[in-house]
């Protein structure tokens, strides 16, 4: 009985270990620009573009890529100007929303990916919203945490961006920098969560990016470019009232940035969107990794035909 039990244990960690696939990391050069990004699966399976937000990089899917590699191929790009991917200089590099999914789409191409999933957060969400508006026919789902494409959707804070966007000075310009201060990128982190569960792991290296020489500008670029995407809420609502893609919106709900109503407002123009709050921030991930792949998987189960 003791040999067989000890087979039978053998035999299932044998089987575990084939269903393992270890996350690589790769360069590749996009119009001149070198894009660091992370796959893991099997190329296969159905694929997941995952496309992270501010102040963050891929890394933010440490957690989330294993929970889903055994059934879906993940890929995960560094926008230019974040994480490990090049940084140009802002005399030859436009940092706008729109470039940086011009990017996004031609990084799609250059690695093989036909017909995609698309996970998107926060800035990643304006840049998968375009690339789908884009490109419907290659969506085939849409996995939408705290990715924001309402009026509804946004906090307080963006009166105050809306101010500045009207009435750009170099003071305000300046003043916005805060909002990637060591301080401010620790409490995207904590803010509405629990904070024992916060690994300091993914802040501090976001501190660390965010810290690099000649960021402050780059970044600053792109916070008052984020009137753009906000201009293109429209259009964005009619690519999902038109196409009609499988989306499931799964929210940190005590987010200050994003907040509920945004994920709620999916429903109407997408009356079967589904929708799932769950108890954390603007990082859900760093707390709810295990919860949200189940939702995933059991959504894209049902889905992806």
């Amino acid at each position: 009985m003791l040999d067989y039990q000890n087979n039978t244990n053998t035999n299932r960690l044998i089987q575990k270990m084939e269903n393992y696939y270890p996350v690589t990391c790769h360069r590749i050069n996009i119009n001149n620009v070198g894009v660091f990004y992370r796959t893991s699966g099997n190329p296969a399976n159905p694929a997941i573009l995952l496309l992270h937000g501010f102040p963050s990089a891929s890394h933010m899917f440490r957690d989330l890529i294993p929970l889903l590699s055994e059934d879906y191929y993940l890929i995960a790009p560094d926008f230019p100007g974040f994480g490990q991917s090049d940084y140009p200089d802002r005399e030859n590099f436009e940092y706008t929303f729109d470039h940086l999914s011009k990017i996004t789409d031609a990084f799609t191409e250059a690695v093989g990916l036909k017909r995609f999933a698309i996970y998107v957060f926060d800035y990643g969400a304006p840049i998968g919203f375009r690339i789908a508006m884009w490109h419907p026919e290659r969506i085939t789902a849409i996995i939408s945490q705290n990715g924001n494409i309402y009026h509804d959707g946004l906090g307080k804070k963006w009166a105050a961006r809306e101010e500045y966007w009207k009435n750009p000075t170099p003071e305000l310009r300046k003043s916005y920098q805060i909002a990637f201060a060591p301080q401010t990128i620790i409490g995207q982190y904590t803010d509405g969560t629990d904070k024992e569960l916060v690994s300091p792991d993914g802040y501090t290296l976001d501190i660390y990016y965010m810290s690099r020489k000649g960021m402050d500008e780059i970044q600053s670029d792109l916070i008052f470019d984020y009137q753009s995407n906000v201009k293109m809420y429209p259009d964005y609502q009619k690519y999902v009232r038109d196409n009609q893609p499988p989306l499931l919106a799964v929210w940190g709900k005590n987010d200050v940035s994003f907040i509920p109503p945004g994920a709620e407002s999916f429903k109407k123009d997408l009356p079967d969107a589904e929708i799932h709050l769950v108890d954390s921030g603007h990082f859900a991930l760093e707390t709810h990794a295990k919860e949200i792949s189940e939702l995933i998987k059991d959504f894209l189960k049902r889905k992806l035909k």
